[in-house]
C-alpha cells in the first residue's frame, strides 16, 4: 500500500513566540491548523526575544535550534537581539535575521511543497525569496504590513535613497513571489499599481480561534488586587508602539481624572512604554495603570476584568488600509471596542455593530465615548454579543486556515 505524501510547508517568519506576549503571531495560528488539517510544517524563526531584547537561558550561546510545539517542527537561528526600540538597531536585528535564515535554512529545512515568507519585517521576504531560489519551490509573499510605507508615514526613515532601494526591493519581491497573500482589501490595489498582476494577490484576513478567545465571568481575584472594585476598566492591550497615539489615551485620561468610577489599563510592553509612564507621571495621574506583557493563558483574566477595549492608531492615510487583527479577539471575548481608525477597520466594527469608531488621535472624542459607555452597561452587553457573533461567521481562524491550505495546494498543483 502506497502512503499518501503529506503537503510540506516552509513558514519563514521573524516573530513565532506563542508562549511569549498578549497574543500568539499570525505564522503560529496558521501553522496550528495547517498542521490539523494534514500538512507537514516547518517554522524557520529566531530565537524568542521581543519585546524586550532577552533572550532565555534555553537559546543562549546557540547559533539554531530546533523544537517542536503543538506538532510544528519550528528550526530557531542566531539573530541580533535587540529591545523594540531604535530604528537602526532594529534594522540590525531584521538583516541579520533574513542572512542567518537563509543560508542556515537551506541546509536545515529540507524540501518543502512550497515556502511562505510573512512581513514585517521586510527583510524576512528577501530570506523567503532566496530559500525558494536555491530549494526551486513556490514562494509564497504574505503582506500583513506595507513596508516601507507603514515607516515612511511613521517618519522612522526619511533617507531618499534608503526609501528607493527599499521600494526597488519591494517590488523585486512582489514580482517574484508565485503568489501574494494580502490581510486587507485595502492593499491588493496598493501592490497592484506598482505594477503587480492583480491576478497574483490573494485575500486571506487575520481572523480569531473562537475557543480559545471564550468569554469567561469577571475574574473577582484579579480585580481585587489590582483594586479595581466597581471601577468601569478601559483597557489597551498590546505593543505600547509608536504606531498607536496612546498619549492620547492618556490626555483622555487626565479629562477624566475626577470620575472616580473610571480607571485606565494599558497591558504590554514597547518602545513608547516608559515615554508613556513617564507622560502619566507628569500629568499626575491616579486613574492609570500600566502592567507588563501577560502570558497568552492569563488573556481571558484580564479581558474578563475590562469593560471596554481600545484599539487607536495615528492618523496617517496608510492606517486606512490596515485591519489590527486585535479587533477580532475583542469581539471574541464578547467586549465593546473604540476603534480610532478610518477605512477598512471602520467598516468591519460598523458592519458588526460591535462597538464605536472615532477620529484617530481625537482624545476629546474618546473621553465622550468612554462616558457614554461608562453610563450604559446595556449598550456594552449588546455591542459585546454582535461582535462575538460576527467574528464567528466571518473571521474563523479554522476556516481561514482551511482556505489558504487549499490556496497553497493549488499554487503546485
Amino acid at each position: 500500500m502506497t502512503l499518501k505524501k503529506k503537503f510540506k510547508i516552509l513558514i519563514v517568519s521573524q516573530y513565532f513566540p506563542p508562549e511569549i506576549g498578549a497574543g500568539s503571531s499570525r505564522a503560529f495560528e496558521n501553522a496550528k491548523r495547517f498542521v490539523k488539517l494534514g500538512a507537514e510544517v516547518t517554522v524557520l524563526t529566531n530565537f524568542p526575544n521581543y519585546p524586550n531584547g532577552v533572550i532565555s537561558e534555553k537559546y543562549k550561546g546557540k547559533t539554531s535550534y530546533v523544537e517542536f510545539i503543538d506538532n510544528i517542527k519550528v528550526i530557531r537561528v542566531f539573530t541580533y537581539a535587540t529591545p523594540n526600540k531604535g530604528f537602526f538597531k532594529r534594522s540590525l536585528a531584521y538583516f541579520s535575521f533574513m542572512v542567518f535564515s537563509a543560508f542556515q535554512g537551506v541546509f536545515k529545512v529540507g524540501f518543502p511543497d512550497v515556502i511562505i515568507a510573512t512581513s514585517p519585517p521586510f527583510f524576512v521576504g528577501i530570506s523567503g525569496f532566496i530559500l525558494s531560489f536555491l530549494l526551486s519551490k513556490p514562494f509564497v509573499f504574505e503582506v500583513r504590513d506595507l513596508w516601507p510605507e507603514s515607516i515612511v508615514q511613521l517618519g522612522q526613515v526619511k533617507n531618499k535613497t534608503i526609501i528607493n532601494i527599499m521600494e526597488k526591493l519591494e517590488v523585486f519581491l512582489y514580482k517574484k513571489a508565485t503568489k501574494i497573500i494580502s490581510v486587507t482589501d485595502s492593499y491588493i490595489p496598493i501592490i497592484a499599481n506598482k505594477g503587480i498582476d492583480n491576478s497574483k494577490i490573494e485575500k486571506i484576513t487575520n481572523g480569531v480561534d473562537i475557543k480559545f478567545f471564550n468569554p469567561i465571568k469577571k475574574d473577582l481575584s484579579l480585580c481585587n488586587s489590582l483594586m479595581l472594585q466597581k471601577k468601569f476598566v478601559v483597557s489597551y492591550l498590546g505593543t505600547l508602539g509608536l504606531a498607536h497615539a496612546l498619549e492620547k489615551v492618556l490626555d483622555s485620561a487626565k479629562l477624566l481624572e475626577n470620575d472616580d468610577r473610571i480607571h485606565f489599563l494599558f497591558i504590554g510592553d514597547g518602545a513608547e512604554r516608559d515615554k508613556l509612564k513617564n507622560k502619566a507621571k507628569e500629568l499626575m495621574l491616579q486613574n492609570v495603570t500600566f502592567l507588563g506583557t501577560i502570558e497568552k493563558k492569563d488573556l481571558a483574566k484580564y479581558y474578563s476584568i475590562s469593560d471596554v477595549l481600545l484599539v487607536p492608531l495615528r492618523g496617517i492615510p496608510l492606517f486606512k488600509t490596515v485591519i489590527p487583527s486585535k479587533i477580532f479577539e475583542i469581539m471574541a471575548m464578547k467586549k465593546p471596542l473604540i476603534l480610532s481608525v478610518n477605512g477598512e477597520s471602520k467598516k468591519i466594527i460598523e458592519g458588526a455593530n460591535s462597538g464605536i469608531v472615532i477620529e484617530p488621535e481625537n482624545f476629546l472624542e474618546l473621553k465622550n465615548v468612554i462616558e457614554l459607555l461608562s453610563s450604559n452597561k446595556k449598550l456594552c452587553a449588546e455591542l459585546g454579543e454582535n461582535g462575538r457573533m460576527f467574528v464567528k461567521q466571518k473571521f474563523n481562524r479554522d476556516i481561514l486556515a482551511k482556505n489558504y491550505l487549499e490556496l497553497l495546494k493549488n499554487i503546485i498543483a
